[in-house]
């Protein structure tokens, strides 16, 4: 992941995610705090994208829906509900570190299923919490696909005002001022 977005939801940053390569997806599962940074990921290979692809292209379809006001596909609930939801997610464990402190691990080495059950729950939560919705918003960046939970007082536009809000300063400016030629 080039430059951290948070979105404000785990479900919501995976659609972000282009998820090529197995070391991406272990990027992102770090990143987003899914898996603590010390967490082994064995068997975390390019068979396991495929289904992380599905979820993300699920998700999605259905906070589309949600934000253009039309039922959601039969077929990316389903996919969400029976096959992703279903699985229980990695269980958290607080141990005490060498100085005292508490720090969160997993009870185990976490598989490709818990770990999609954990942000296909992450999208159910979302998808079914009115105030969550309506704090719903898709960037409005030229070529920007990412989603965000609008949680600012006015009514943010971009997913980031340093990246797309500043792209799109730049093309008015360029707009009101164009070069003169020589």
């Amino acid at each position: 992941m080039a430059g951290r977005f948070d979105s404000g939801r785990i479900s919501l940053d995976l659609p972000a995610e282009p998820l090529d390569r197995a070391e991406g997806l272990a990027r992102f599962l770090r990143a987003t705090g899914l898996v603590p940074a010390a967490t082994r990921l064995r068997g975390l290979d390019r068979r396991r994208l495929a289904p992380f692809r599905e979820l993300r292209d699920c998700v999605a379809e259905l906070v589309a829906g949600q934000l253009e006001g039309r039922p959601a596909a039969p077929a990316a609930l389903e996919l969400l509900n029976a096959r992703a939801a279903a699985s229980a997610p990695p269980a958290p464990r607080a141990v005490r570190t060498r100085s005292g402190h508490l720090v969160r691990t997993l009870g185990g080495e976490p598989d490709c299923r818990s770990l999609l059950a954990a942000v296909a729950r992450d999208a159910v939560e979302l998808l079914t919490d009115p105030a969550a919705r309506a704090l719903l918003r898709r960037c409005k960046g030229p070529g920007c696909r990412r989603l965000y939970l609008d949680t600012s007082r006015g009514r943010r536009r971009w997913c980031s005002s340093e990246i797309c809000g500043n792209r799109a300063r730049a093309a008015r400016h360029h707009a009101a001022h164009p070069r003169r030629q020589a």
